[in-house]
């Protein structure tokens, strides 16, 4: 038997229509979609949005998103003013034990960390 993905539900928060432009901003795009949820993909990385709303767990949950490139990852969002236009906060690069990263807070308080090995 072999394990083929791991695909989190993660929490939009109380604007799930600003997560999915966000997410779409970050340059995932919407496999499929039904109401109150969307199934996410860039490149193999995939996840499920869901409209979920409950304060407290958000702010607890973490991801981890491998990239080859935090530097470019970084700049690109900085390109694209997305802190400004979404309210988000992200980190300066960190040297980390695993790899340098950074982290990116998304609208309802999930922490992203991209991460290049």
């Amino acid at each position: 038997m072999k394990f083929l993905s791991l695909e989190p539900f993660v929490p939009s928060g109380s604007n799930y229509e600003g997560s999915k432009a966000l997410f779409i901003e970050l340059g995932f795009h919407i496999n499929w979609e039904q109401p109150g949820y969307a199934g996410f993909q860039r490149d193999e990385c995939r996840f499920i949005l869901q409209h979920y709303d409950v304060p407290g767990f958000p702010e607890n949950f973490m991801l981890s998103v491998k990239v080859d490139s935090v530097d470019d990852f970084r700049q690109m969002v900085l390109d694209k003013q997305l802190p400004e236009k979404y309210g988000i906060r992200m980190s300066r690069i960190i040297p980390q034990p695993y790899g340098r990263e950074v982290n990116l807070i998304d609208i309802a308080g999930v922490c992203w960390h991209f991460v290049e090995q």
